[in-house]
């Protein structure tokens, strides 16, 4: 470790502008917190958040990890804008914050009198916000067409009910539209079994690019029968007929009801990836309820969810962006297995979980960084069954993934995301069953030692050969794609970043489990950052296939880094800060660019402005800048920096800073949620306990936001059954660490390790408006992975 010299203290720390107070925003939409008092933490959970300016969140319906998101889509690639005022349909499958168009598939929509048009673009119904209220489980709108829509949903199964106006009565519709989804449908086929069911098949591909087919089955059940069905193709309707087959065109069914007598019309949609028997089995096992009693059960799973974390203090608008943050970070990743264990695998064969449930949706590059670790506190059992999905992907497929929807990979992003992810799985103790490590080990082991084959779908660590061979993964400009997705050789310098990072993390399991000669040659090529280093400049920079450097040297119009720029990625070596500070000249001259990088004068005099007016340029403007990005993921650690550079107070600024980016209103996300990352973030940056080591078990410290915060633990997984987290008089006057205590005892190091959560009841802070001396001796730091 870098020996540390005394630091020199401000003498004057100014108290915070009253606009730096955390979650300032704008006057909150419809669907709110209800009235203070009412004891439901399901009421502070606003599901609008982030629908507008490229959050893409959904406000639609959905259990925790639920297969079945019901929501409604407006127009927005990934579903819904609350920008829009039309809406085309509520379909059944969303994913949280992602960035391209996916899912969206089957989208249903009441209306009235005649099928005049089968394009949902053109058929869309208008609505208005103050018509429109969602809350966890559970979403409602009332259309301009006068009828009312409301969603809720189980596990595997949406359930819808639609009161139509005093019009039209032998004419309320609704349109089952298998032909357009929010990705590309390659063929559809539907048939309305009886005058109760309509079944569907569609195949698609897509997010970002184009990707192998998969293929959704659903069936809904209406509660009453139809008078009048029919289907179209195309833009023909035929009345009476019962099945229609399309390729990539237009393709449905219409039922009719008479509502002269009965206004109200319930249905539930089931789907499965594995086949239309899947979807009916799901059917029969979670239908059958009426709205209102699944509208209840959902309520209820959130409930029960969200009461795992009892958060006091703080303003009211803290509480609901926080609650709603925790929402979103059990949003996913999603069950793919029926209610038999069946599910499709990469192989697109059939197989069947015994023992665990099998998931899907893995935003890797994204949730290894926060989701998984905050998953592994909260949700550990979940968790367990989530790593060991990903192993078996790895067994049905041949090889582990990187970014996979459904029953694909799609390849999207770089490096070697899976690897912290389960590394992180196997710190947090979640794969104690027989074998499952050294499943966990092989599979990490042939990822990291290996390319996938050329006939398979998945891109691997694409540029480990030269990785390897020469210690970074080249950048390489215009090189042709061999897969779809992205390339490593696109952004070799990120690459060889997180190559890196997720060598020291195997090289840690690799000792643990007794692999001797593995964890030393991972340990070694955890040093890798070093070979991109520049030393001319003192930044990373891309290196070209024959090893010199490449791209712009100003290190904030660099190339090769994906997503960033090498100022943002010079803190992305978690696995060894110390050897990071060295290289940049000392804890001084770290400290300095941190300075420089959080705008850190600024900050002090103004951190909400200076978040939103110097940190964040646009939800997708990664590029051309020097300063931290806090709407992206490769600067998510960064603040946690200052924890071993011997300045810990400025992490709370930083991170105290950033927080008010998360508001209550639409606008209220940090780009991209990223099914969960960036709420994960805020949930564990406002309890004060963030993983700055993806894929061990390091927990760096900062000051909660909350006075206290009671977690309830699994004792499973955690003997003491529940954490209280107290931080008396936090504000953001007196936001500094002046003392801790563990269980009673002082503590003047700046992390904890999972070990110590396991055995620890109570985390005090005592706080104070002035930085203090606490966390700056010479073995606070988190030490390097090794």
């Amino acid at each position: 470790m870098t020996p540390r010299t005394r630091r020199s203290w401000p003498r004057s720390w100014g108290v915070l502008a009253v606009a730096a107070l955390l979650g300032t925003g704008l006057a909150a939409p419809a669907a709110q917190a209800a009235p203070a008092g009412s004891g439901q933490l399901t009421d502070l959970v606003n599901p609008f958040i982030g629908t507008e300016n490229e959050g893409n969140t959904y406000p639609g319906a959905a259990v925790p990890f639920g297969m079945v998101q019901f929501s409604p889509d407006t127009g927005h690639n990934t579903g819904y804008d609350y920008s829009e005022n039309h809406i085309r349909g509520f379909s059944t499958v969303h994913l949280s914050g992602v960035g391209c168009g996916l899912g969206g598939d089957l989208p249903v929509l009441p209306t009235t009198g005649d099928i005049t048009s089968t394009d949902y673009a053109k058929y869309a119904a208008e609505f208005s916000h103050d018509d429109e209220s969602a809350s966890p489980g559970y979403y409602k709108v009332g259309l301009k067409t006068g009828i009312e829509a409301e969603l809720s949903a189980t596990r595997r199964t949406g359930v819808q009910r639609y009161t139509f106006p005093d019009k039209d009565t032998d004419k309320a519709n609704v349109l089952i539209n298998a032909g357009q989804s929010l990705h590309k449908t390659l063929h559809t086929k539907v048939e309305i079994l009886d005058s109760r069911t309509v079944r569907t098949a569609i195949t698609g591909s897509g997010f970002c690019q184009d990707t192998k087919p998969y293929t959704v089955y659903t069936i809904t059940k209406f509660d009453r029968p139809f008078t009048a069905s029919g289907t179209w193709k195309g833009d023909t309707v035929t009345a009476g007929s019962t099945t229609s087959d399309a390729d990539a065109e237009r393709n449905g069914a219409y039922v009719r009801f008479d509502t002269s007598k009965d206004r109200t019309v319930e249905a539930t949609t089931a789907i499965s990836y594995v086949d239309a028997k899947g979807a009916a089995l799901n059917l029969r096992a979670e239908g059958g309820r009426s709205f209102d009693a699944v509208h209840r059960a959902a309520t209820a799973a959130w409930e029960d969810r969200l009461d795992d974390v009892r958060a006091q203090g703080g303003s009211d608008t803290l509480r609901r962006t926080f609650y709603s943050s925790l929402y979103r970070s059990f949003l996913a990743p999603n069950i793919g297995s029926d209610v038999d264990g069946r599910y499709t695998g990469w192989d697109q064969k059939t197989h069947r979980a015994k023992g665990f449930t099998y998931y899907q949706n893995w935003s890797l590059w994204d949730t290894y960084r926060t989701q998984a670790q905050l998953l592994s506190l909260l949700a550990p059992r979940e968790s367990r069954d989530m790593a060991l999905s990903v192993i078996q992907i790895d067994k049905d497929s041949g090889w582990l993934p990187k970014w996979g929807y459904g029953t694909v990979e799609t390849n999207i992003m770089t490096g070697d995301p899976v690897t912290p992810f389960l590394t992180n799985a196997y710190q947090q103790g979640l794969l104690k069953g027989p074998g499952e490590a050294e499943d966990a080990y092989r599979a990490l082991k042939k990822n990291a030692d290996g390319v996938p084959p050329a006939d398979s779908a998945p891109v691997g660590r694409e540029a480990n050969k030269e990785y390897i061979a020469e210690g970074f993964a080249p950048y390489i400009k215009d090189r042709a794609h061999v897969k779809p997705g992205d390339s490593d050789y696109d952004h070799g310098a990120s690459a060889t970043l997180e190559y890196a990072l997720s060598d020291a993390m195997l090289g840690r399991m690799a000792k643990e489990l007794g692999h001797a000669d593995d964890a030393k040659r991972y340990a070694e090529r955890a040093q890798n950052y070093r070979k991109i280093f520049d030393s001319s400049t003192g930044f990373f920079r891309a290196r070209d296939a024959a090893g010199d450097f490449t791209g712009p040297a100003d290190p904030a119009q660099s190339e090769g880094f994906h997503e960033g720029t090498s100022w943002q990625y010079q803190w992305l070596v978690p696995q060894d800060l110390p050897g990071m500070v060295s290289l940049i000249g000392g804890e001084d001259a770290a400290n300095q660019r941190l300075d420089s990088f959080f705008a850190y004068d600024r900050l002090v005099a103004d951190p909400a402005r200076t978040a939103r007016e110097v940190w964040v340029n646009g939800p997708y403007d990664y590029y051309n800048a020097d300063k931290y990005n806090p709407q992206n993921e490769p600067d998510l650690i960064a603040p946690y920096t200052y924890l071993s550079t011997g300045q810990p107070w400025k992490t709370t600024d930083v991170v105290h800073a950033a927080l008010t980016l998360f508001t209550d209103t639409p606008t209220g996300m940090t780009g991209n949620d990223d099914l969960g990352t960036m709420s994960a973030w805020n949930v564990l940056s406002s309890i004060g306990i963030f993983p700055v080591q993806p894929g061990t078990d390091t927990w760096g410290l900062s000051t909660p936001v909350f006075e206290k915060v009671d977690v309830t633990l699994d004792r499973r997984y955690y003997p003491t059954g529940g954490l209280t987290v107290r931080a008396p008089g936090t504000s953001d006057s007196a936001r500094y660490i002046q003392s801790a205590r563990t269980n009673g005892a002082a503590y003047d190091k700046t992390y904890l390790t999972t070990d110590d959560l396991r055995g620890l009841r109570d985390l005090s802070f005592t706080v104070g408006g002035e930085p203090s001396r606490w966390g700056t001796g010479a073995d606070a730091a988190p030490p390097a992975v090794k």
